[in-house]
């Protein structure tokens, strides 16, 4: 995790949208389309493929003691379109790690949403949803490798699992309550499953991810 959010804080400006009002699609996994998602690979690879699964298309993530991530490069303007949309699914935890500690930094399923502060990189901010095995529901702690990112869990233990949960998330009003400062757009969204820390093997699925303006 930690060489991954260092290339984000390099990230350069993506494509624009968000400036209508209409929902813009980051994620049309149901639909198969991946195009503008780039994979990054760091301690060994995490497998995404488009898979059938629920009688719908879906981006399947699987990995075991590794961790790479999917990125896509996007400025959304969160005046028009602040709320982000996902559903996901995850079939296992891992049992036993402490999440707020940098050797337990793993997430079956993680969702990045990421504020660039391009050349002054260290203005860089993320915010982290995240299936946690542990901590519960509503839990805020900053990321262990950095305090520029801010984890959240949404979702905790076995509740649900094996089974599709959505979520919706207004991402401005969350960067002020977070980062105590009013930002009008994100550069990009990432997602991950991940196994590098702690160790063991994960296998999760995301639907499709949107911002809407309600």
């Amino acid at each position: 995790m930690r060489r991954f959010f260092l290339i984000l804080l390099l990230l350069g400006t993506g494509a624009q949208a968000g400036a209508g009002g209409e929902d813009v699609v980051v994620g049309d996994f149901s639909h198969g389309e991946i195009a503008g998602w780039e994979e990054k690979i760091f301690a060994g690879r995490t497998d995404y493929a488009i898979e059938s699964l629920d009688q719908q298309r879906v981006l399947a993530a699987r990995t075991r003691g590794a961790a790479s991530g999917y990125l896509r490069k996007i400025r959304v303007d969160l005046r028009h379109t602040p709320f982000l949309n996902w559903s996901w699914r995850v079939d296992s935890l891992y049992a036993g790690d402490d999440e707020r500690s940098r050797q337990g930094d793993d997430f079956s399923a993680r969702l990045y949403l990421v504020v660039s502060g391009g050349v002054l990189f260290w203005r860089t901010r993320a915010l982290n949803f995240v299936w946690s095995s542990n901590q519960a529901v509503g839990q805020v702690w900053p990321n262990p490798f950095t305090g520029n990112a801010m984890m959240v869990a949404v979702d905790s233990g076995a509740e649900g699992l094996g089974q599709w949960r959505e979520h919706s998330v207004d991402i401005r009003k969350a960067l002020i309550q977070y980062f105590d400062k009013d930002f009008d757009a994100i550069d990009a969204v990432a997602v991950m499953t991940d196994a590098d820390n702690f160790g063991g093997r994960a296998q999760a699925f995301y639907g499709d991810i949107y911002f809407s303006d309600q």
